[in-house]
């Protein structure tokens, strides 16, 4: 797995369409701060087919958005095939992994607490 990340610009106070923020790279995971704060963090992914995160834990909940396409996305040894406009909560210390089935691109949206 080939991991890309995509240039930084002030995307402050403007309107966005997400999924094209991020762009695939074939074979690759790319991937784009959106938001980096002490307080939480937005990033934007795009994944190739076949793709994905292996099993981890995060010290913090967090919401990934499918933006477009679809994954597979194991939390707590659950499968969940989520598509284009679903989402799903990840609890915090809980094990979660994400595949892509087919190319899809999603939003992280990381709340520290």
């Amino acid at each position: 797995m080939t991991k890309v990340k995509e240039k930084k610009e002030d995307l402050m106070g403007r309107a966005l369409k997400a999924s094209e923020l991020v762009a695939y790279s074939g074979g690759a995971v790319v991937s784009r701060t959106i938001i980096e704060k002490k307080t939480g963090t937005v990033t934007l992914f795009a994944f190739d087919k076949g793709q994905g995160l292996s099993e981890h834990t995060a010290p913090f909940d967090a919401l990934v958005e499918i933006l477009d396409g679809e994954a597979q996305i194991l939390v707590a040894g659950k499968p969940n095939k989520v598509k284009a406009g679903e989402f799903i909560i990840m609890p915090a210390n809980k094990p979660h992994a994400l595949k892509a089935v087919k190319k899809f691109k999603m939003a992280l949206v990381m709340i520290r607490s």
